[in-house]
């Protein structure tokens, strides 16, 4: 393990054992502080997250966007906050932190038995609300997390959603969408963060005008198990209270090969995606390049970044 990468362990291992034993203020106005300090540093982090935001709001001048990047970093760090912090929120907490809409999209597909995938992009917090499912609807679910450097923080993280009820599966090694699909053929629930892409058999999309790829799995597992694809979006506002949308579902096309089906059901969901991105832009927390134009040609190649 090199030393940036036991330092990067040794901070978040400093955030899940100190951050939670704060008392929430202290930590709301922790998260706010930290995400002022990076945004007047301006990293690298912070300058893709306002070139992306350029492409989300294409008429913002130079202030607007320095406003967006500010207040999306706001968010990131709540993120964070409350991450570290999940792992003792009480039940009531948990159920009481997240208010979905039209959630009957959810709970009537979980009841018919036919399996339900649930995509999202990274707004808000994705944890928050797989903890609430957890917890407010008694549904297990299974995810894909993306491999980390060092293994020790990719552990961590395997550990603190496991710790939310949540089986965790790591997205490389090849038996992932097998057993996502054998879930779904069984009723249950798949949650996953799908629109940025790290495989090399991503899907192009139109996304904000301009070409992007993501991930092909939940369009591919909608159709090999016949389960229901939910789009679902989330964001903050100024309370305490995550807010979240249930989308209606994407349908499987009648017609067309399994590659043109796959395409019009990513393209869906990536329409979706937008339209709630547009809505709050803040709580998108995309700090790594996302669009083919943005990205050199070798890691193009390979299908997204690292």
């Amino acid at each position: 393990m090199s030393p940036q990468e036991r330092l990067t362990d040794a901070l978040y291992g400093l955030g899940w054992s100190t951050v939670k034993k704060l008392p929430e203020p202290a930590a709301v106005r922790l998260g706010r502080s930290l995400a002022d300090l990076a945004w007047k540093r301006r990293g690298k982090g912070v300058r893709r997250l306002e070139a992306n935001y350029a492409r989300v709001v294409p008429d913002a001048g130079p202030e607007r966007l320095a406003e967006l990047s500010r207040a999306g970093m706001r968010s990131y760090l709540r993120y964070w906050m409350e991450s570290f912090r999940l792992p003792v929120w009480s039940e009531e907490r948990i159920k009481s932190g997240f208010d979905p809409k039209d959630l009957h999209h959810l709970t009537d597909g979980i009841a018919s038995g036919r399996g339900v995938v649930l995509a999202l992009p990274h707004m808000a917090n994705w944890d928050l609300a797989g903890a609430w499912v957890t917890t407010a609807l008694r549904t297990p679910f299974t995810t894909v997390a993306e491999r980390l450097r060092p293994e020790t923080l990719y552990d961590r993280f395997v550990a603190y959603r496991e710790g939310l009820g949540m089986e965790v599966l790591p997205h490389s090694g090849g038996t992932a969408f097998g057993t996502l699909a054998r879930r779904l053929r069984d009723g249950g629930l798949v949650c996953l963060v799908a629109e940025r892409d790290l495989s090399a058999s991503g899907v192009p999309v139109t996304f904000f005008g301009d070409t992007a790829t993501m991930p092909a799995g939940p369009a591919l597992l909608a159709q090999q198990t016949g389960a229901l694809l939910l789009p679902v979006t989330l964001w903050y506002d100024d309370s305490p209270v995550m807010r979240g949308r249930v989308h209606p579902p994407v349908e499987v096309p009648g017609t067309g090969t399994r590659a043109e089906k796959t395409s019009v059901m990513t393209q869906a969901l990536a329409d979706v995606f937008a339209s709630g991105i547009a809505d709050h832009p803040e709580d998108w927390h995309m700090l790594q390049r996302l669009w083919r134009a943005d990205l050199d040609p070798a890691r193009s190649a390979h299908g997204g970044t690292a």
